[in-house]
């Protein structure tokens, strides 16, 4: 009896597409990262002084508030 396997003729080595798929999912994924950091900048430099002191940041600390770069003048006291 001749037994016919499902996987000749495959290669066993890695999808290169898969790599490219991820490669692009990666590269959309920091692109709508980046798009929704500038929003969320420039929603912020259109509030006036007394709202960013409300919620504890000046004006000089909008970018690295939105970019998670964490300071110890923006930290509160718990």
């Amino acid at each position: 009896m001749t037994t016919i396997s499902q996987t000749a003729g495959r290669s066993l080595r890695p999808s290169s597409s898969g790599g490219f798929f991820r490669t692009l999912a990666n590269g959309a994924y920091a692109l709508f990262e980046r798009l929704e950091h500038r929003s969320a900048v420039k929603t912020l430099n259109e509030l006036d002084d007394r709202a960013l002191r409300d919620i504890g940041i000046t004006r000089s600390q909008i970018e690295d508030a939105v970019y998670g770069q964490v300071k110890a003048e923006l930290t509160r006291y718990l």
